[in-house]
């Protein structure tokens, strides 16, 4: 490849990456963030492995939060009463995912249901400030509620 040829090329890198950015989410749904059930655990899907690190969308409910104005929480399936994230990544429940919201911004919280787009990481992680542990993250960047 000649220098003219890599520099317009490389021309082109931030186009790609804007419009990665402006490509819609891929909606996710709680059925599908885990394969199956061992006596190890939940194991995750192959849908859920392959969007890691992508920007998807999901819709859910907002569990009890543990403070008045929340810069994470934690998206369930159907409202709860009772706070599921204060637990062990071995007694994670199969169908919650903690939303972080972006730096400086904070969320009332609501029993409504809502909507979540934003980038997905997935894998046993521990909070060190809080000690809570998670399996799958949605590093939010727009909550609405529905």
């Amino acid at each position: 490849m000649n220098r003219r040829r890599f520099l317009s090329l490389l021309a082109l890198l931030p186009g790609v990456a804007a419009a990665q950015r402006a490509a819609p989410p891929t909606p996710l749904k709680f059925t599908e963030l885990y394969g199956k059930v061992t006596v190890r655990g939940v194991e995750f899907s192959d849908k859920l492995k392959a969007l890691n690190g992508k920007r998807i969308s999901m819709s859910g409910y907002m569990a009890p939060p543990l403070k008045p104005k929340l810069d994470f929480f934690v998206l369930t399936r159907e409202p709860m009463s009772t706070c599921p994230f204060c637990t062990t990544a071995a007694d994670w429940p199969a169908d919650i995912v903690l939303v972080l919201m972006p730096d400086g911004k904070e969320l009332d919280p609501t029993t409504r249901g809502l909507n979540i787009t934003g980038r997905l990481e997935v894998g046993a992680k521990k909070d060190d400030e809080t000690g809570f542990v998670s399996l799958v993250r949605l590093y939010a960047d727009a909550v609405a509620a529905r």
